[in-house]
């Protein structure tokens, strides 16, 4: 049985998402969907939309095997109240597969679930989340992360990506397919979250860097270093960091390799270049640099991007 605990305010794209991917695959695996939505309070839960759901008590989820901790805006105090941590902490010491969409990974941080794992959020809780859980290795440029029983996913509507890759590992790869064809989404969606969107924000006209990252996407063969990219904005190293990471919550470094992969995705989806040429026309001039660099962001290899999108 699949259990999503939500709480007042809490996001309805981040429970339904994952609602909808369990039930389409129960249907293909020949199965009756068994799917229930758990609160520390039962009864109605509003969420953020003013839609409201009816939520059992935690007294009735003996038969969870899959906990979906949902997200939302701001997390009420019922989100992470010593109830609901107890109960989380109880679900994942018996083995059940204890998950998170979006900001619900603030509760299973908080339950101390997430301390030396990786984990990822929503992008834009990024820098709180790190400062707030020193202790957990989060990878903002994930869409969904599995460590062990613990699972976690990105904004929103990656909670449909994390949804498909269990639902891969309860029935199949197939079954997976067939439920992402009938939801029409992507199967394996071929992008990291967050930060590439933040990059393309940051180029329009009112970022403060953004005459910077488009000179940068202009010149990537180039090394880029953080000197080079202080020297064209005309600040000092040290100053020009600090205030980078400050407006673009990445390091410069991080935020270079970033256009670097956003680019040589493009480039290796939409085009016939040898891999070893794209590597070398976006700086990183190593096709197993760019092949680490592309698992990294995507989870999966340049190859295999290119027979996806060749595929579609």
């Amino acid at each position: 049985m699949i259990g999503i605990l939500v709480f007042p305010d809490f996001q309805l794209q981040d429970a339904a998402g994952p609602i909808s991917v369990f039930e389409v695959a129960a249907h293909y695996a020949g199965v009756s969907p068994a799917i229930r939505i758990l609160a520390a309070t039962p009864g109605a839960v509003r969420s953020s939309s003013g839609v409201e759901v009816v939520a059992n008590g935690f007294g009735s989820s003996r038969a969870i095997s899959t906990l979906i901790v949902v997200g939302g805006a701001n997390l009420p105090a019922e989100a992470t109240c010593d109830r609901t941590l107890s109960y989380v902490r109880m679900m994942a010491r018996r083995g059940v597969r204890v998950a998170s969409v979006c900001t619900g990974a603030y509760v299973l941080a908080e339950a101390g679930l997430l301390d030396g794992r990786r984990a990822t959020t929503h992008w834009w809780n990024t820098r709180d989340f790190i400062s707030a859980y020193p202790k957990v290795k989060l990878e903002p440029d994930q869409i969904y992360v599995k460590d062990g029983n613990i699972w976690s996913s990105a904004g929103v509507t990656a909670g449909i990506d994390l949804a498909l890759a269990m639902a891969a590992e309860d029935y199949g790869e197939e079954i997976a397919k067939d439920t992402a064809r009938r939801l029409v989404v992507y199967h394996r969606r071929s992008g990291g979250q967050s930060q590439f969107s933040q990059l393309l924000e940051l180029k329009a006209p009112g970022g403060r860097f953004g005459p910077l990252l488009a000179w940068a996407r202009e010149h990537l063969d180039a090394p880029l270093t953080v000197e080079d990219l202080a020297e064209q904005a005309g600040m000092s190293s040290r100053h020009f960091t600090r205030a980078f990471v400050a407006e673009t919550r990445s390091t410069p470094s991080k935020a270079i390799e970033r256009l670097r992969i956003e680019v040589a995705r493009q480039r290796v989806q939409s085009s016939g270049e040898a891999i070893e040429r794209v590597a070398q026309l976006t700086g990183f001039r190593d096709p197993n640099r760019m092949r680490r660099a592309f698992i990294r962001a995507f989870g999966q290899t340049p190859q295999s991007l290119r027979r996806a999108a060749r595929t579609s």
